[in-house]
């Protein structure tokens, strides 16, 4: 026994020697150059194979000794216990793994729309992606989702049909699919060989070869180029599929319609189709549509194969960062809190080195900090290591104020170099929109006037991510008042981990409320909160976060003349509120440009406009039918008058009560958020489906057939979709499925505001 325990201490020992080994060979110096390196995130929606594509991976590329499943809750990139538990992800993992003489650092991403943040925050920093389609529903509405959030990052992206084993599969179908609903040219470079209605192989239509997985765990494989004599009617389709192909490209990249003309013929060489897909996936003209099916081993070598040949490596990608030249750039796009090793920043460098025990210097925040340990990650497993280069992701300790989606240098003088840098490139025709980012182009829409040059290159190199606003509150309590210290710390650490999460206090009552994206993204939180902190809290039932807006306009002076604390505390405020749509944040308050009113405000000093400004904002969280935050409102201060040693916050008080006034008098009404709701039902159930649909005040959009299902996809409010999966499961006897999304605020009736008003106070 004692020697049995001895030998498999020994083999561990090795095992975990030769990973850290490797992860040297990649991060501790630089002979694995930029081009070998590929940086790319696995997205889609759920349930479509992303995990269990990954645990592939990480297997034939001899980085894990054995497979792990989703269902046996031991894989590596879900570790967490919730992901283990309920087969989701949740949090975005980390893993870097060689291929074929190169890198792959590769992000698994969460398919569930509570978790779009992760998603959001990933892409920033990635080189292309993998959309991976369940190949017998083609696109879903998370598919949708991703595939927008990628165009917006300019991701080029490589989609690939996994389940391609099921009977309904069909890569053709698919690429409809790819073409009607995403507006994409998919490049189908596979078709399934089947045997008995098993999948055993595909056809790789670039070199019309046959690749069959033979017995074992996928590793063999075999190749066979397809000839006319021996293949007949497999070989003739095979062509067909070919030449079209060829086709496609043809019309997509000029380097191969000039060289198909130069040679006056179709019959091109292998690597040169190969190049042109590389090229048009690059320029995102086309994109190329592979096969497989993970879970029977089949197709992901071939997938891994593509990801070298079609993805940029880090030195294709992201011209922003260029600007650095040799200096540091590392953009934050994960926090996350270790008990052993604190607050650790997961980075992506574009450009330059990190070092243990560096100091940064964070372009946003404009300060200066010191990184402690660095490691690599293997999803929770970290490797310390002295240093990282260009490409890679590297993962620090210590950072104190360091937030996901900031951008960090390794000095003051290096950011003002790149600033000049990009300054001086902006000025060339078409840059700007080459470097535009989506949160960038909604900082650049709030600004008054045109920006300079230099005014852009700051909004470029310091934007963060966007963080969409929550759609559900619930307020949420601790066993015992000794404990209200400890959940604080708890919700401040998560709040830095996933910025969609809001925490607030209720002002009237003082009980703290969180805001998330979905039931279950709250739910997570308070397991986490139980399971990682170890305080028993308690949530209230859910309310929907709604919102008012103003039905008409109003002016009230407010006067505030009162003795506080031996000094008289003096101001006279007049303020106006009406409905503007679609006011950005910064814009909310406007100062009245005619006649006295600009001969009074010219003289406003910005200390006191500063406290008008935390006045407004304060006012406008609190609406006057719900209390609710108000939209769409803009504010004008026509006059203001203020006594000597009158302080900051009288001033502050006094525009939230002016405002108050302004807003009653204005009348509110309420608006709800609105879903964009798929379901997915046998067509046995759909009509009881539909009629359940009719009750919740949804409006049908459109309704089709895939295979024997009905896809039915509608508009509903949010509050009407409370506890929906159970009552879509007992419908359906458990055969239906549903996913969400946030669509938008709209009013709601008379009758259903009064609803939601009982239902929120109870009278």
């Amino acid at each position: 026994m004692f020697v049995k325990m001895r030998t498999f201490c020994y083999i561990n020992y090795y095992r975990k020697l030769l990973k850290t080994a490797r992860l040297h060979r990649f991060y501790s110096s630089n002979e694995g150059k930029e081009k070998n390196i590929r940086n790319i995130g696995i997205l889609a929606h759920i349930d479509a194979g992303k995990t269990t594509t990954t645990e592939r991976m990480l297997f034939y590329s001899g980085t894990i000794r054995s497979m792990g499943e989703v269902h046996h809750g031991n894989t590596v990139t879900d570790y967490m216990e919730q992901e283990r538990q309920r087969g989701i992800t949740i949090t975005s993992a980390a893993v870097s793994f060689p291929w074929r003489d190169s890198q792959i650092n590769l992000i698994d991403t969460p398919g569930h729309i509570d978790f779009t943040m992760e998603v959001e925050q990933s892409l920033a920093v990635l080189d292309g992606a993998v959309i991976v389609l369940d190949a017998s529903a083609g696109v879903e509405a998370q598919t949708l989702t991703v595939w927008r959030q990628a165009s917006g990052y300019r991701v080029p992206r490589i989609l690939y049909l996994n389940k391609m084993d099921r009977s309904d599969a069909s890569a053709a179908a698919c690429a409809r699919s790819v073409r009607d609903k995403l507006h994409a040219e998919p490049l189908l470079l596979h078709t399934d060989v089947r045997h008995e209605d098993k999948l055993i192989g595909l056809i790789d239509l670039l070199s019309l070869e046959e690749v069959i997985w033979t017995h074992g765990r996928g590793q063999n494989f075999s190749r066979r180029r397809l000839t006319e004599k021996e293949d007949g009617r497999k070989w003739e389709s095979a062509m067909t599929a070919h030449k079209e192909l060829v086709d496609t490209l043809s019309g997509i990249d000029d380097q191969l319609a000039d060289t198909i003309i130069a040679q006056e013929t179709l019959d091109i060489k292998p690597k040169e189709l190969e190049q042109a897909i590389r090229r048009s996936t690059l320029s995102m003209k086309a994109f190329p549509l592979l096969c497989g099916s993970s879970y029977k081993n089949i197709g992901v070598q071939t997938l891994m194969d593509g990801i070298i040949s079609y993805l940029p490596s880090p030195a294709e990608g992201h011209k922003l960062y260029r600007t650095f030249t040799n200096d540091l750039a590392a953009r934050a796009f994960k926090v996350q809190h270790d008990d052993q090793r604190g607050v650790l920043t997961f980075l992506r460098l574009y450009s330059g080195e990190i070092s243990k025990g560096q100091k940064i210097y964070n372009l946003g925040q404009d300060k200066s900090e010191q990184i402690g340990a660095l490691y690599v990650a293997l999803a929770d497993e970290y490797k310390p290591v002295e240093k990282v280069t260009a490409g890679n992701i590297a993962v620090v300790s210590s950072l104190k104020g360091t937030m996901t989606g900031d951008l960090v240098t390794s000095t003051q003088a290096a950011a003002t170099r790149a600033k000049t840098h990009l300054a001086k490139w902006l000025q060339e025709p078409g840059a700007k929109d080459q470097l535009m980012l989506p949160s960038a182009r909604q900082r650049l829409q709030a600004m008054e006037t045109e920006p300079s040059n230099e005014e852009l290159a700051d909004v470029l190199l310091g934007i963060g991510t966007t963080i969409p606003e929550p759609v559900f509150l619930c307020s949420i309590e601790p066993p015992s008042v000794s404990q209200q210290t400890a959940l604080e710390a708890a919700l401040a650490e998560l709040q830095r981990e996933d910025p969609s999460l809001r925490v607030t206090t209720d002002p009237d009552s003082g009980q703290m409320v969180l805001a998330g994206m979905g039931e279950l993204h709250l739910d997570i939180i308070k397991e986490r909160i139980i399971r990682e902190y170890k305080i028993d809290v308690e949530l209230g039932p859910l309310q929907i976060a709604y919102r008012e807006a103003l039905l008409g306009a109003a002016r009230h002076t407010q006067l505030v003349d009162r003795k506080m604390g031996g000094n008289r505390q003096f101001c006279k405020i007049t303020m106006s509120a009406k409905n503007v749509k679609g006011v950005p944040h910064d814009k909310i308050l406007k100062l009245d440009k005619s006649g006295d009113s600009a001969a009074n405000l010219s003289h406003l000093h910005p200390r006191h406009l500063s406290a008008i400004k935390q006045g407004v904002s304060t006012a406008i969280m609190h609406g006057p039918k719900l209390g609710c935050p108000v939209v769409d409102v803009q504010v004008t201060l026509h006059w203001f008058e203020i006594g000597r040693g009158t302080s900051d916050s009288v001033v502050t008080a006094g525009v939230a009560q002016c405002l108050r006034k302004v807003f009653e008098a204005s009348e509110s009404m309420l608006l709800e958020p609105v879903m964009s709701l798929e379901v997915v039902s046998p067509e046995s159930h759909s009509s009881r489906v539909l009629a359940d649909l009719a009750r919740r005040r949804t409006i049908i959009q459109h309704i089709h057939v895939r295979h024997q299902n009905k896809v039915i996809d509608c508009l509903a409010p949010l509050s009407e979709l409370l506890g929906y999966s159970s009552t879509l499961r007992s419908l359906s006897s458990g055969l239906a499925t549903f996913t969400m999304e946030f669509h938008s605020y709209q009013q709601m009736s008379p009758y259903d505001e009064e609803k939601a008003i009982k239902s929120v106070t109870g009278f």
